[in-house]
């Protein structure tokens, strides 16, 4: 009752019934390369969870740095707003502002430029 074309598609199945020691060496062929397989694919899904990992740990790390610059970019604003806010307190009182010396390194652009 075996029909001839199911044999073509089957190649390994008729060895493996009518073949003997070729069967099974077949058999034994097929399931070292099955295991070998299996271990290949265990060995690169825990590269691929490691791998996960690290970029996992990475952007904990950079989120956090992330997180202390922004901490410090708040800080010198705060430091930048206190400090325009002292000068304009200052500048209706300062005497280099409103002096009326000829001399250049006493005027403020000149004092800004030499710095």
């Amino acid at each position: 009752m075996s029909d001839p074309s199911s044999q073509q598609q089957q190649p390994g199945r008729a060895a493996h019934l009518g073949g003997g020691w070729t069967g099974l060496k077949d058999e034994g062929r097929r399931m070292k390369r099955r295991e070998k397989n299996r271990v290949a694919a265990q060995k690169s899904r825990k590269r691929q969870t490691q791998r996960a990992d690290q970029l996992h740990q990475a952007c904990e790390l950079l989120e956090q740095r992330n997180r202390k610059l922004k901490r410090e970019v708040d800080s010198l604003s705060e430091e930048q707003n206190f400090l325009s806010e002292a000068l304009r307190a200052h500048e209706p009182f300062c005497p280099i502002m409103h002096c009326s010396f000829t001399s250049p390194s006493l005027q403020p652009d000149a004092a800004a430029r030499s710095v």
